[in-house]
């Protein structure tokens, strides 16, 4: 057998191990656009911040290609698929054939389309290369604006604070983390790093990146400037599905899987950023980036391309940060487009804050802000889809924990489901 895939981040390569674990005497041929490999994106941030060295982003051994016998083609992009000679063409020409594909290529930053984005100064935070760049510029910067207040643009900003410099965020909306929390909690995290350095300004955008050939500052809409040296752009990813789409794959948001990860071909598979799959929460389909998810995906993948039947029952989005002390998760459904279809419970405190999202008795979806202990439960709640009627009013409480759901656990089924259950807690933990 041949086994192709396309792309060498957490998805990819970890199909490559499982491939070659069970499997070890067919071919086994990674693709990737970078030269890089086998490095945690998720990590970048703390490489920028200073927290750690870049010998820590590794999550494999350098060696592990050649260990595992996969044959690779590094800082090579893959350009088209021909599903009918089941071949793949990478850029230069050259041609890989496969019996099995995954396509595991990730996602790419948003830009935005405003004059002076092209100068030199401008980054956006996705590869191990982009992160670098950033730091050899640091000792020649004094001040940077970050596009974006989501999860990335925060993320972005908290490690140039880090390095001690005037950070300032830009954010179009009229609050940080607008996909991810409600005001009450946008508040919070914005006090926090706020009192910590960093600027915030909301409800306006940059309209242009002034400078002559590098950054020199930034015009925003409203007629204000900013002076800066660097500009970061943290506005989210896209998925990478122009290949599968020119393949005549079928793509919505992302390229849409069944549940053996399986795409409407049947030899060739998606897993990671690109793929939507199944969503315990919402109960459809979704592109949850998160890098776990990617792991257990393109395990998932790997058996069913080696022939098994591996169901992939699905993932919970989750996003958790700690900005100065001030730790935040949020999961699952957190801001419903249609409330009065939905039941809220929250209570705000001084630098904390809760929310937990119910539909039919169930929780969907939580926010937690400060004291983050209760997470573990949730998310075990969540994930078995568990009657809370009867405890509901206590999940807001500061001492809710395993102990207080005993009794819905108890209803929730056999000893066997009670244990699974408690498993789920702890490995949150």
């Amino acid at each position: 057998m041949n086994y192709v895939i396309i792309g060498g981040s957490a998805a990819g390569v970890t199909a490559a191990e499982t491939i070659r674990k069970q499997d070890k005497e067919s071919s086994v041929t990674l693709i990737s656009d970078e030269e890089f490999a086998l490095y945690s994106r998720c990590l970048l941030t703390y490489f920028i911040a200073g927290t750690i060295n870049e010998d820590k982003l590794y999550f494999k051994d350098k060696n592990f290609y050649k260990e595992n016998d996969v044959k690779t083609y590094l800082g090579k992009k893959a350009v088209s698929i021909d599903r009918k000679k089941k071949s793949v063409s990478l850029e230069g020409g050259t041609k890989i054939s496969y019996d099995k594909l995954l396509i595991a290529t990730g996602a790419t930053p948003k830009s935005v389309d405003i004059p002076g984005i092209e100068k030199k100064g401008v980054f956006t935070v996705r590869k191990i290369d982009d992160a670098r760049a950033i730091i050899n510029m640091l000792d020649s910067v004094k001040e940077i604006a970050v596009l974006g207040g989501g999860l990335i643009g925060l993320r972005d900003a908290y490690a140039l604070r880090q390095r001690d410099k005037k950070v300032t965020v830009i954010v179009k909306s009229p609050q940080v983390l607008s996909q991810m929390v409600d005001m009450d909690a946008a508040r919070v995290i914005a006090s926090i790093l706020e009192k910590n350095g960093i600027k915030i300004m909301t409800g306006v955008a940059a309209k242009e990146i002034t400078g002559k050939g590098s950054v020199e500052g930034i015009l925003l809409d409203n007629g204000e400037r900013l002076a800066c040296q660097l500009v970061v752009i943290g506005k989210g990813v896209k998925p990478n599905t122009e290949i599968a789409s020119v393949a005549g794959l079928k793509v919505e948001d992302g390229i849409v899987v069944n549940e053996f990860l399986q795409t409407s071909d049947k030899d060739i598979f998606a897993a990671g950023d690109v793929a939507e799959t199944y969503d315990i929460a919402r109960e459809s389909k979704r592109i949850n980036a998160l890098w776990p998810c990617a792991i257990e995906q393109g395990e998932v993948a790997a058996l069913n391309m080696l022939g098994e039947k591996k169901t992939y029952d699905g993932s919970l989005s989750m996003n958790s940060v700690d900005f100065f002390g001030l730790a935040s998760i949020s999961m699952g459904i957190t801001k419903p487009k249609e409330e009065k279809k939905y039941e809220i419970i929250s209570r705000t405190g001084e630098n904390s804050y809760k929310k937990f999202i119910l539909k039919d008795n169930r929780i969907v979806g939580m926010v937690l802000v400060g004291d983050i202990r209760p997470a573990g439960v949730v998310s075990a709640l969540i994930k078995n889809k568990i009657d809370v009627s009867s405890i509901k009013e206590k999940i807001v409480d500061d001492n809710f924990n395993y102990a207080k759901i005993m009794p819905v656990v108890k209803e929730f089924g056999d000893k066997f489901k009670q244990e699974e259950f408690r498993d789920t807690v702890l490995s949150f933990k």
